[in-house]
């Protein structure tokens, strides 16, 4: 039981348990004192003392407890989460070995065992690079070779999950809503045609040829499906006559082959970390007081399987209704003159919506942006219901909750950098914050903190720093 406590609060505890017994030891020999004095007109005089002395352990005992506080466990708690940070996450800052100067030689032995780990993993790092650079070379002529192909191409597992997607398929998926990895097709098409070609495809073996409608009933496609060979899923081709495809339009080759086995109908608290999606968001707003002011930008990422998905991002501007206050619009940089013509929150909030589907959704300081979307659910016509994480949370979980919790101090501590000029936008924040939960989630798996439940359970144990959306 006592493991699972932080720290901190066990050695609290031990301090606590220090006080209770002096306490009962002074007062028991107090007690044994008065018998044998055998005086009854003494009894003023011992219970005075007993007050006395036991105002005075209390204060010597909590006195030390905070400097053993200060000066042991809030370091050991600090030098932990940095050499995690290290190990798990690739940061490289320097380690605060001031702060843990009353430690002895823990914190420069740290230190330096830290440092020549990193320069024995540095010949490993280079040849990692060199083969990653191969592997990029590799996709860029992949990607050039898909995008003159005049068809449009998406990899699916066999749960009619999205495994990889091309331009033109990306193009084909956005006349009906945001392209995005491991979203369900029947998000875009209606399920009854593509599960009986799929189940033709899986009966024989053979191409199958197939007329596809979109999920509203407005577009058709004249498709086929493609077995894979030995893997599972299938390949979805969209004729090129049928999709009104424009070849010219450029959009990365965006895949995850792990998620052609991927598994994830189980409930959320019960999936591993490595298996959820996460879509990371920030706003900006007229104000800071979600029952009256609005959302002028939304900014959202995507975060899958451990890495941020490139093209799979919203940046959208949203007319509050009301006028921006020249003091917001001195920190973001958003002007009445940028929103006019711009989506209103409930078409904005509608977006978002999709664009989150059966993911968790993270932000930094969640109930503040939460709730404006929330007041507006019913105009909205959606429900909030996701899972949610806090960065804020998560970095007390890692950092410990007598640590500074702000965007800034997070991504100083995690090595990550905010362009100036991104700073205190939606997306620029989005970003950060997402490249945070990157290092953030190796750290909590290394803390045996493997599944969103678990994760959750931790979170909670810092609940009075903010509220609980789950």
């Amino acid at each position: 039981m006592l493991t699972r406590l932080s720290l901190r609060l066990r050695i609290f505890l031990f301090f606590c348990l220090l006080a209770v017994g002096s306490l009962a030891v002074s007062t028991l020999a107090l007690w044994i004192s008065y018998r044998r004095a055998a005086n009854p007109e003494l009894a003023n005089a011992f219970v005075f003392a007993e007050i006395v002395m036991a105002f005075g352990f209390l204060a010597l005992i909590a006195a030390v407890w905070l400097l053993f506080d200060d000066n042991v466990a809030k370091p050991i708690e600090r030098i932990s989460a940095q050499l995690r940070a290290r190990a798990h996450a690739g940061v490289s800052t320097e380690m605060d070995v001031q702060a843990a100067r009353y430690l002895g030689d823990l914190a420069p032995a740290a230190a330096g065992l830290a440092d020549q780990l990193s320069d024995k993993t540095m010949d490993v790092a280079q040849a990692v690079a060199e083969e990653t650079a191969h592997l990029a070379a590799e996709k860029k002529r992949l990607t050039a070779l898909l995008t003159d192909i005049p068809v449009a191409m998406l990899l699916a597992s066999p749960t009619h999950k999205i495994v990889l997607y091309d331009s033109q398929s990306a193009e084909v998926l956005a006349q009906i809503a945001h392209p995005r990895l491991n979203a369900s097709l029947f998000e875009y098409l209606q399920p009854g045609p593509l599960e009986d070609a799929y189940a033709k495809l899986a009966k024989t073996g053979l191409e199958v040829a197939c007329t596809l409608t979109s999920i509203d009933g407005t577009q058709s496609y004249s498709a086929r499906l493609k077995p894979l060979g030995d893997a599972p899923g299938y390949m979805l081709i969209f004729e090129d006559s049928a999709a009104n495809i424009a070849p010219e339009a450029a959009r990365p080759l965006v895949y995850d082959f792990n998620l052609l086995s991927a598994a994830s109908d189980d409930a959320f608290e019960s999936l591993a970390l490595r298996d959820l999606c996460f879509v990371v968001f920030d706003t900006e707003t007229t104000g800071l007081l979600p029952h009256k002011d609005e959302i002028v930008q939304i900014g959202a990422v995507r975060v899958v399987n451990g890495r941020i998905v490139d093209g799979e991002r919203l940046d959208l501007l949203v007319n509050p209704g009301i006028p921006i206050p020249t003091a917001s619009t001195k920190v973001h940089k958003i002007s009445d003159r940028m929103v006019q013509g711009a989506p209103d929150i409930a078409e904005a909030g509608r977006v978002l919506h999709q664009f989150a589907c059966d993911a968790v959704i993270v932000a930094h300081n969640a109930p503040f942006d939460m709730a404006f979307l929330r007041r507006h659910a019913k105009r909205m016509n959606v429900e909030w219901n996701h899972p949610i994480l806090d960065t804020v949370l998560l970095s007390a979980v890692l950092f410990g909750a007598s640590d500074k919790h702000t965007l800034d101090a997070l991504c100083e501590r995690l090595g990550v950098t905010i362009p100036e000029d991104l700073r205190h936008t939606a997306l620029g924040d989005a970003v950060a914050t997402a490249e945070a939960l990157v290092r953030m989630l190796p750290m909590l798996q290394a803390r045996g903190m493997t599944t969103f439940g678990l994760v959750i359970e931790a979170t909670r144990q810092h609940g009075r720093l903010l509220e609980d959306l789950n």
